[in-house]
């Protein structure tokens, strides 16, 4: 029986998109997973102490010693490890037991700029031996000036939408909807943008609903005007997905994975882009995006217009990727 360590991007997370990703990558590699015995272990969180490495104890040579190692999805690649907070919470002793890991549907992070150490580490952990997954072109680039090689497949969320089944989704507005909002940590203050998005949904749809993806998005969303008649949603996959399997129900919202897990349940969807990662898989494989800023100009008309889910996933690379396990 195979041993597989899968570094899992949901634990200690405060988004639950997080959770959306490693359900779709643990789908995505079911046919591996299912008949092997799997670990799991955060990249948020520290995993190990420097001096358990150093002595080599068992334990860690138990997860080093792992047959194959997978990373999961999210903005996993930050620019700079030696940042406070990175979202891999590893440092250059602590990384031993990561060698030889495979991304899955990886993104770089924002920023062009990477120092020597950030890339050493991730040349030190990450599979010279498999093609890597990464979610955009901007991606790919990274990893591959590393010296690593990568497939841009897309993000693994968005695997299973095929022609086929985008066709499913309706291209009529329904009379609901359900909308998601991205709170800025660093700013209390409102973004009017975010208000016009209230009052055009409100006005456009007989039910709104807001669903919670982030632990500060509540507290975000009850600074907003006119939200007494809207129903919110707890912070919870369940919840969600409940919803979400109810017919007559579009989604509209600045989180990512928030319109995607909707497509997934075939829901007709726009998404608001608001920094790159949107963007830049819009230019990748076709989202019904619109910009931030376009939330006044655009969204009334896109909203009341009928358009066709078109998602274009790059099916043969995709299959190309997973083709390197088949064994």
């Amino acid at each position: 029986m195979k041993r597989i360590l899968m570094l899992d991007t949901s634990i200690g997370t405060g988004n639950m998109g997080d959770h959306i990703i490693m359900e779709c990558i643990r789908s995505e590699l079911a046919p591996i997973l299912d008949n092997s015995f799997v670990y799991n272990m955060s990249t948020h969180l520290t995993s190990f102490n420097e001096l358990s490495v150093l002595k080599n104890f068992s334990v860690v040579e138990g997860y080093a010693s792992c047959d194959l190692k997978f990373a999961g999805g999210s903005n996993l690649l930050v620019k700079n490890l030696l940042h406070p907070y990175p979202q891999w919470n590893v440092n250059k002793i602590t990384a031993r037991p990561f060698v030889g890991t495979v991304l899955v549907g990886v993104g770089a992070g924002a920023g062009d700029k990477t120092n020597s150490y950030t890339q050493k580490l991730y040349r030190k952990m990450l599979s010279h031996e498999y093609y890597h997954s990464v979610r955009d072109e901007r991606s790919k680039q990274y990893v591959e000036q590393l010296g690593l090689k990568a497939i841009n497949t897309g993000c693994a969320t968005m695997w299973m939408l095929t022609p086929d089944f985008c066709g499913t989704i309706p291209k009529a507005k329904a009379s609901r909807v359900v909308f998601t909002l991205t709170a800025r940590i660093a700013s209390k203050s409102v973004d009017e943008r975010d208000q016009q998005l209230i009052d055009i949904l409100l006005k456009n749809y007989d039910k709104v609903y807001y669903w919670v993806q982030g632990e500060h998005d509540l507290a975000y969303f009850n600074r907003l005007k006119n939200t007494e008649n809207i129903t919110v949603l707890p912070p919870s996959l369940k919840a969600y997905d409940r919803l979400l399997c109810e017919d007559d129900l579009d989604y509209v919202g600045t989180r990512l994975h928030g319109g995607i897990y909707a497509m997934r349940h075939r829901k007709r969807a726009i998404i608001i882009s608001v920094d790159e990662r949107a963007s830049s898989i819009n230019e990748s494989n076709n989202l019904n995006c619109i910009t931030k800023d376009e939330i006044g100009t655009a969204l009334e008309e896109k909203i009341n217009a009928s358009f066709a889910t078109e998602i274009r996933m790059p099916l043969d690379k995709i299959k190309e990727w997973k083709a390197q396990f088949s064994d």
